[in-house]
């Protein structure tokens, strides 16, 4: 893992966060003159489950997963974070032990903002906290909307919205590069491998074409019907 100081890049990636974004641009540039760039290969780690937390993460290009090993060793996909996204804020302010792992799925480059200097213009300025707490909420925000996906959407419908989520806004078609290799997709939709398999293939219908890397998406309007259909005769 290599660290070296921010780019004007960087910067402005890092201060469109929800992190930095409610903070006025004098403390965000303090923040970010402390803060370093750390780059990692695919399948590097950039912390382990009970490290103890010292730095408020924002990826600044590609990927990074967050997950947990099960007691009988499978893998929990808590979250997958992409540029601009900010993680792991409670647990560096309070200095505990990450309560998961965190590893690059993609060569990538991640923000590392040092805790204490977020705790240094928290005391100076106390109103600096609602930047935390709206990240903190957008977190909350996000695990609501996973489990209601667990819970209440069918398999091809989580693969939908997964897909939706990549289009680009108001497009009517669209031909979306899948972020990451289907095994974590899938470890990312609460499904197993095989299950993910007989998904895409339900997508067909709604003119959903999966290449290796690629999906191509005919018609955006009617994938969203079928993510959004409450009915009794989804598919399971």
């Amino acid at each position: 893992m290599t660290r070296r100081i921010l780019t004007p890049l960087h910067r402005r990636i890092a201060g469109e966060s929800r992190l930095f974004a409610g903070l006025p641009p004098g403390m965000a540039e303090r923040l970010l003159d402390a803060s370093r760039v750390r780059r990692l290969t695919r399948g590097q780690a950039l912390f382990h489950h009970g490290d103890i937390a010292q730095a408020i993460h924002i990826v600044a290009e590609g990927w990074v997963k967050l997950y947990r090993i099960a007691p009988n060793g499978t893998e929990a996909v808590v979250g997958v974070m992409t540029r601009g996204q900010s993680f792991g804020e409670p647990i560096a302010l309070r200095g505990a032990a990450y309560p998961v792992a965190a590893e690059a799925t993609t060569d990538c480059e991640v923000v590392a903002v040092p805790a204490q200097a977020f705790l240094n213009l928290l005391q100076a300025h106390p109103e600096a906290a609602i930047s935390v707490l709206s990240a903190t909420f957008l977190h909350l925000q996000r695990l609501v909307e996973q489990i209601e996906q667990l819970k209440a959407r069918s398999g091809a419908q989580r693969v939908a919205e997964f897909l939706l989520d990549l289009c680009p806004p108001d497009a009517e078609s669209a031909t979306v590069l899948l972020p990451y290799d289907k095994a974590l997709i899938a470890g990312r939709l609460g499904m197993k491998p095989e299950s993910l398999s007989r998904s895409f293939a339900r997508l067909r219908k709604c003119g959903v074409r999966i290449d290796q890397a690629s999906a191509v998406i005919d018609s955006v309007s009617r994938l969203r019907g079928l993510a959004h259909d409450d009915g009794p005769g989804r598919a399971p």
